[in-house]
């Protein structure tokens, strides 16, 4: 949920591959990746002081070493106390009572959706010599339907109600397979922590949310506040405009907004915007019927258009689109509606012209909206579940297709959603054997094995949190 802008950060990548991980050490409490310029303290000369722990950082962090704001206007300078860091409770970036946020937009011409989800731990970072507990959250982002982005990202609240950003480890997948690292830094061990949010942000406020020079810089000012900004569900009021001046000295805007954090990021053709956050978004009273009508249908299309059933796939979406003009009557996040009803039209397109490969991709991507609806009236777990279950699918499809490269991006993706499942120590055990077992078969190319492996792996996790 860092206020960073990904899409701009992915614009800077270099072509060569700082790193292909090993992704076995995926949910450890401390650092998962070494980080670009880790600092080797053990190797150091004990005579020479440590200049890695200078606060504050002023120097200029861009390319050129100009743009950024003069100090006297930042708002980050004082060093941070931490008394009950993992209490977040800044409106403006409440991270750690948002259980999961989706965002939807257009990068580079492409679909793009990121799934923002604070974990079940949380850790420690070790600030040199300060153990400052954190709150984790985990960012994951499709381009294009694939997996694009992962990143671990740590927070913490200091006392006077400021937040600050104590890192992050980043995966970034090519192909689908993980290829770049860029951005990796952790607090304590390659700098400072840094401000991602003041206590009560006011106009001309400046900040840095992202401080280690050399490995990662980002410097926000406060352009506007007291914004009304249209929610998924109303009006919110209270956001605020932030300029983001990058480390190539390029410049974008974002909005946040209280509740929810990140809300809109602008920069040039490209958007990512809010669709739906929980609890920020959840209604009482249970899921209107249709939606779960909706989701119940398009799975059982699926499989009839696997069959090649065409007249029972026909009848089957005829009834989606029933209970979706139904859904249309009641309040729903505009932007998942929008995709929602792009969605069904591929599928009803796909299926009347009997076409397997676009029906099954379409009936995956209608389900995928149908969870996101069901997001904000169910219990955080069964949504992930859901959401596991729908990669195992999607999965399942692009073995079909023979997209060795989305098998292993899906792969990789059910492993991270893995991560957000709180599943006792047998539940763990028998699912990661079988993630296990799905990497087996993605990494030899044997698309039929993986999509066995990835229909057993649904089933086991649904049975999991069945009984």
């Amino acid at each position: 949920m860092a206020t960073q802008n990904r899409p701009q950060r992915r614009a800077r990548r270099t072509q060569t591959a700082i790193a292909v991980l090993a992704l076995a050490g995926i949910g450890c409490a401390g650092p998962l990746l070494g980080g670009v310029g880790t600092l080797n303290r053990a190797a150091a000369d004990p005579t020479t002081p440590d200049r890695s722990d200078v606060w504050p950082i002023t120097e200029c962090g861009t390319s050129t070493g100009r743009g950024c704001a003069p100090s006297e206007k930042r708002v980050d300078m004082q060093r941070p106390t931490f008394s009950n860091p993992t209490a977040i409770t800044n409106p403006l970036f409440p991270v750690s009572q948002l259980r999961s946020v989706i965002q939807v937009g257009k990068v580079d011409g492409k679909p793009f959706r990121s799934e923002t989800t604070t974990l079940p731990r949380s850790a420690v970072v070790d600030w040199y010599g300060t153990k400052v507990p954190v709150v984790v959250s985990q960012y994951l982002a499709y381009l294009d339907g694939n997996i694009t982005e992962v990143a671990i990202d740590r927070y913490a609240q200091a006392d006077d109600g400021s937040v600050w950003y104590f890192g992050e480890d980043v995966i970034d997948y090519v192909n689908g397979s993980a290829s770049f690292t860029e951005g990796t830094w952790l607090a304590g061990r390659d700098g400072t922590p840094a401000m991602i949010m003041p206590a009560k942000p006011k106009l001309g406020d400046v900040f840095r949310v992202e401080n280690v020079i050399g490995i990662v810089f980002e410097e926000l000012t406060v352009v506007k506040v007291d914004q009304t900004v249209p929610g998924p569900h109303g009006p919110v009021p209270g956001a605020i405009v932030v300029d983001e001046l990058g480390v190539a000295g390029g410049h974008s805007q974002k909005t946040l907004a209280p509740g929810y954090g990140e809300f809109l990021t602008a920069d040039g053709p490209d958007l990512e915007a809010m669709a739906v956050a929980v609890p920020a978004d959840v209604q009482p009273g249970g899921a209107p019927v249709e939606v779960r009508k909706v989701l119940t249908a398009v799975w059982g299309t699926l499989e009839y258009v696997r069959a090649e059933d065409w007249s029972t796939a026909r009848a089957s979406v005829a009834r989606i689109a029933r209970q979706v003009a139904a859904i249309d009557k009641t309040q729903q996040p505009p932007r998942v509606m929008a995709l929602l009803h792009t969605s069904l039209k591929s599928l009803q397109t796909a299926v009347g012209a009997r076409s397997v490969r676009a029906a099954e991709q379409a009936s995956v991507e209608v389900a995928q909206s149908a969870i996101d609806l069901e997001a904000r009236y169910l219990p955080p777990e069964q949504v992930e579940v859901a959401r596991f279950h729908l990669h195992t699918q999607q999965l399942r499809v692009a073995a079909a297709a023979g997209s060795y490269a989305q098998v292993a991006g899906e792969a990789a993706a059910l492993e991270w959603i893995r991560q957000r499942l709180a599943l006792d120590a047998d539940q763990a055990r028998m699912v990661d054997e079988a993630l296990a077992g799905l990497h087996t078969a993605s990494d030899g190319r044997n698309l039929p094995a993986a999509a066995d492996r990835a229909a057993r792996l649904a089933s086991l996790v649904r049975d999991s949190f069945a009984r």
